[in-house]
């Protein structure tokens, strides 16, 4: 039972000292446990700060706590537990030799100083106050990774005014050129009705609008990426942006012409690939009748069959 009940306090101190999701586990604790010398036995204010290594951090953990790694675990412990120690300063890498070799089986790791100090009080009354201390001074790993994604979003102008951020990725780089280049060029005066988010389903959805055109989702409806409307063909644009999955074919366009059965506006379906090389891999699989764009050649389309060039079909 001790050695559950400490796992159990190693693994709230990593929610207290913000590490991710993916790091509250007991891989982490353990590595945080032998970081700290801290044996099922012993109280929270005898830790220490022993500079230790990988493999040792392992056997360690085999020794005190009964927990068993494979040899072949060693790299998931240094990336997915070590590693975000260090990025959170709560683990020096090789202080002792700073210069030591990235791949130097003699690499070590030690305990912060300031993090021992604030682990020495755990259990006790002074704990929740010197935490809140720490923490008004150090970021935590959790709060740096939400800045780092932030900084990495995509900007994408929707109307005058107003602008989003989507989530970074090459499937939100080709919304953007999908909204600032294709529409420029082929929906000139369009107005964006949708742009889907890979985090956030609704990136951008002006409902009314799809409301006013007789189209009324449900729950179970699935928006293509990009929707713009052309008020003075009344023509609407269904636009998938293509990276590793889902230009329209044949199964996708009827899903999109029931979805969409109710529209008074005429539809034009397009798949949008970021190059020819994606284009290429999905070419035997794209619905005839529908339109094609390579945003390394935004001025050209590729059309696929079909009585017209750029419009929407009807039975």
């Amino acid at each position: 039972m001790s050695k559950e009940k400490k796992l159990k306090e190693a693994r709230a101190i990593l929610i207290d000292l913000g590490l991710p999701k993916a790091q509250q586990n007991d891989r982490t604790a353990l590595c945080l446990l032998a970081l700290l010398n801290l044996t099922p036995d012993r109280p929270w204010r005898k830790s220490e700060g022993p500079r230790i290594g990988i493999t040792p951090i392992m056997d360690w953990a085999r020794r005190y706590y009964g927990k068993t790694y494979a040899p072949n675990t060693r790299e998931t412990v240094r990336r997915q537990s070590m590693h975000q120690f260090v990025q959170a300063g709560i683990a020096l890498y090789n202080p002792d030799k700073p210069d030591r070799p990235v791949n130097s089986p003699y690499a070590v790791y030690q305990i912060a100083p300031k993090v021992l100090q604030l682990l020495r009080t755990y259990k006790t009354v002074k704990y929740r106050s010197k935490l809140e201390e720490y923490l008004s001074v150090h970021k935590t790993l959790s709060q740096m990774y939400a800045r780092e994604r932030q900084m990495a979003r995509v900007p994408l102008k929707v109307k005058d005014g107003l602008e989003i951020a989507l989530s970074a990725g090459d499937h939100s780089l080709l919304i953007k050129a999908i909204v600032e280049e294709f529409a420029v060029r082929f929906v000139a005066g369009g107005q964006l009705v949708y742009v889907g988010d890979t985090e956030n389903k609704y990136g951008y959805f002006d409902e009314g609008l799809l409301t006013r055109l007789g189209v009324v989702l449900d729950n179970h409806g699935k928006l293509p990426d990009v929707l713009i409307y052309e008020a003075k063909k009344n023509w609407l644009f269904l636009i998938e942006s293509v990276t590793s999955h889902g230009p329209v074919d044949s199964k996708r366009h009827t899903e999109l012409e029931e979805l969409f059965a109710g529209c008074t506006a005429g539809r034009v379906y397009v798949s949008a690939f970021p190059n020819r090389r994606t284009f290429m891999r999905y070419l035997e699989t794209i619905a005839w009748e529908t339109e094609v764009w390579i945003a390394e050649a935004p001025t050209h389309m590729v059309h696929f069959n079909g009585p017209r060039f750029l419009g929407p079909y009807t039975e």
